[in-house]
């Protein structure tokens, strides 16, 4: 025997409206509670691998060769780049290497010993920049995932413009390498390929102090470097370079960051 189909409007017998409504509840919250399930396990990834650097110290025989040693970082000397230092209050924190008229920030973080950071931090640039009205573009570059922005700035004559940057980062063990490539290298990413060969052969050392999650890896200055103010001219006897990879010089240099 065959028993007349029932139609997708059709209730069957003995159910009622109430009990619909509460298995769609039921539904809807199981769909919630797998959705918040996975939105975890996305932010809580293990750091991915990194076989083209940037590199622990642990990973390296001889940090310091052809590298400036700022004690949270060595950083890679190039032909012709200038190598500036970010402070915040008396702590050094940041290091930027100008090159040509493209510029890239490095700066280190303490991360959690088996998870990833750079998915959850994009999240939040990207929230920051849109909230103050810039235009986010998540793309899967030649470092992995990162953010092209165009962020709102105040120009010198006072009328307002964007200013195009890269954001892009890298999750090691139990710390984050983030890096902020403006300029030229920004505008054509296609131009940046040193810029990004810097980013990769960085070396980072966390340390074994404890320090909480973000918590900024704080450098140092080379013993035999000066610091230079912007805007104060070297004499020509003194610009040749005193470190190895041809660094015209070392300098404070204005502090680029992620609008929040």
């Amino acid at each position: 025997m065959f028993g007349r189909r029932r139609k997708r409007d059709e209730k069957p017998e003995g159910v009622s409206d109430d009990n619909e409504t509460a298995a769609d509840e039921v539904a809807d919250e199981a769909a919630e509670s797998e959705a918040a399930v996975d939105e975890a396990a996305r932010v809580k990834l293990p750091p991915a691998p990194r076989p083209d650097g940037p590199w622990d110290i642990s990973e390296v025989s001889e940090p310091d060769k052809g590298r400036v040693d700022l004690g949270g970082l060595f950083v890679p000397g190039v032909e012709g780049m200038e190598l500036r230092v970010e402070v915040a209050g008396d702590a050094i924190v940041a290091a930027t290497v100008v090159l040509q008229d493209s510029a890239i920030q490095l700066q280190g973080f303490a991360a959690p010993k088996r998870e990833g950071i750079w998915d959850e931090v994009r999240e939040e640039i990207a929230s920051g920049i849109t909230q103050q009205g810039g235009v986010i573009d998540e793309v899967e570059g030649p470092l992995g995932w990162e953010l092209r922005a165009q962020v709102p700035v105040q120009l010198p004559d006072g009328k307002h413009g964007v200013q195009v940057v890269r954001f892009i980062g890298v999750d090691g063990p139990r710390w984050f390498l983030r890096g902020v490539i403006s300029g030229q290298g920004a505008v054509q990413p296609q131009a940046a390929g040193l810029l990004e060969q810097i980013f990769r052969d960085t070396v980072i050392v966390r340390g074994d102090s404890p320090m909480a999650p973000r918590d900024p890896i704080v450098l140092k200055l080379p013993n035999d470097a000066q610091m230079v103010p912007d805007g104060v001219q070297q004499d020509s006897a003194e610009e040749g370079s005193r470190f190895a990879g041809g660094i015209d010089k070392l300098q404070r240099g204005p502090e680029i960051t992620e609008v929040r």
